[in-house]
């Protein structure tokens, strides 16, 4: 287990590795970047940045210099900001962290209760209705639930608020500031859950279907159990175990899927921070939140595996 826990970092570092060389080229050649694309600078001013902040270098070099700082923690400067990209992040990623962790916990809860039922009701009404629901949910874009949600609960009964993460001008704090927080998160919660359930709730309901159907839950069956006992102690158990892996790949997905989300609730997260950095080219932070993402998947990859052994006592890891 140890062997394999050291060789699993060593292959982690070099795809970071490899990680950083594509995100850092992809976004130096873009042709433009922050001092080229702002119409207010002079030529003579856009040269004196450009040395100032080492964007007069080649590239390959400026690669080694940005590495050497990112294995430092230090992701840069942010152009538009004017601040550390380190620091940035650090302000806004924990926003964007309570709506990943609370959007998932209901995805996943709506996802597998959903999951189980249809496929143990397989071909009943409730079924037809879980399918064609998933397929709605899968095909509806993000712009236009939020819309649609901010006009509905907000706009027209007027049941929370239309964007933010705080009501403006507040100065509550304990509880009455974390009911306002959860009151102002609830609208992009539901869309995030709305669009993530849909794929979800059909791979459990595959996987409930394959289980169901192997023979030692017949087996369990024929020794009069319970249908109840038989499908949440023995069929669930097996049919979560491929999930494990998908769970690990939930959080870079969440942040990523979040953009859009954040964007339109306007919710002070990471995700509207990158659209802002996106429009400007502010490329040091547009690379530090990249790897940020990076980070996040080779991690839980690692997680991922880790808890399938544990999970699954059969699994031997090598």
């Amino acid at each position: 287990m140890t062997s394999y826990f050291l060789k699993r970092v060593f292959y982690m570092a070099l795809t970071l590795f490899g990680a950083s060389i594509l995100i850092f080229f992809l976004y130096a050649l873009t042709p433009g970047d922050f001092v080229d694309t702002s119409p207010k600078l002079t030529a003579e001013r856009k040269l004196e940045l450009k040395a100032m902040y080492g964007l007069d270098k080649p590239v390959v070099e400026r690669y080694f210099i940005w590495m050497k700082n990112a294995l430092q923690g230090d992701f840069g400067y942010s152009l538009q900001y004017q601040q550390p990209v380190m620091s940035l992040l650090n302000d806004y990623i924990w926003n964007s962290f309570l709506l990943a962790i609370t959007s998932t916990f209901f995805t996943w809860l709506i996802a597998i209760s959903i999951g189980v039922l249809s496929a143990a009701r397989q071909h009943s009404w409730f079924d037809a209705l879980v399918t064609i629901g998933v397929f709605a949910a899968m095909s509806l874009p993000v712009f236009f639930v939020g819309l649609l949600f901010i006009k509905l609960f907000a706009v027209d009964a007027k049941l929370f608020p239309a964007g933010g993460m705080m009501t403006i001008g507040s100065k509550e704090t304990g509880l009455a500031y974390a009911w306002d927080v959860v009151q102002h998160m609830f609208l992009p919660v539901m869309v995030l859950t709305l669009l993530s359930v849909g794929t979800l709730t059909r791979y459990f309901r595959t996987n409930m279907l394959e289980v169901i159907q192997q023979d030692f839950v017949r087996t369990a069956r024929a020794k009069g159990l319970k249908e109840k006992v038989v499908l949440h102690k023995h069929a669930l158990r097996n049919a979560l175990l491929p999930a494990i892996t998908l769970l690990g790949f939930e959080l870079p997905a969440l942040f990523g899927g979040a953009i859009i989300t954040e964007k339109i609730f306007n919710w002070p997260g990471v995700g509207q921070l990158y659209m802002q950095a996106f429009s400007v080219r502010d490329y040091p932070l547009l690379m530090g939140f990249t790897m940020f993402l990076a980070i996040l998947t080779v991690i839980g990859n690692l997680s991922a595996d880790l808890l399938y052994r544990v999970a699954d006592p059969r699994v031997r890891l090598k």
